[in-house]
């Protein structure tokens, strides 16, 4: 399977008002959607699955995915969730699978974008601590 056309970038702006980026400049946020690649994906989409190599992260747009760990659905994310990070950051396999519940608009990083961003943009990088951190607590992890 391959990724969808990519379409027109999201404006800074846009991605300001998405939970988490609120205190990221718009120099910051220009700065994450040029490191990534713009994607509009179905629902039903497998963006990552479970036990595989960690290469890849998307930060979410708009629309809504499914984690899952086996067949159970642990958790739902939507726009301004990053997906596929703890994995990159903690050199492990994926510990649960994602799947798009509607059609999805993301921002696709691979391991190596996202690596650079955390050490360009500090702002984003404390962003998806505080997203891994909320995720842990909320699964009691």
């Amino acid at each position: 399977m391959t990724e969808q056309e990519p379409h027109g970038e999201p404006e800074p702006e846009r991605l300001g008002r998405l939970n988490r980026l609120e205190s990221l400049s718009d120099k910051d946020l220009k700065r994450v959607i040029d490191k990534g690649r713009h994607v509009k994906l179905p629902a039903d989409w497998s963006l990552i699955w479970e036990k595989t190599p960690a290469d890849k992260a998307y930060l979410i747009v708009e629309g809504e995915v499914a984690v899952r760990k086996g067949k159970q659905e642990v958790a739902r994310l939507g726009p301004g969730d990053v997906i596929g990070e703890m994995a990159i950051v903690g050199h492990k396999l994926r510990s649960a699978s994602v799947v798009s519940v509607t059609p999805v608009e993301v921002i696709h990083f691979t391991k190596e974008s996202l690596t650079e961003l955390l050490d360009e943009v500090p702002a984003f990088g404390q962003a998806l601590r505080e997203t891994t951190n909320d995720r842990l607590g909320a699964r009691g992890e």
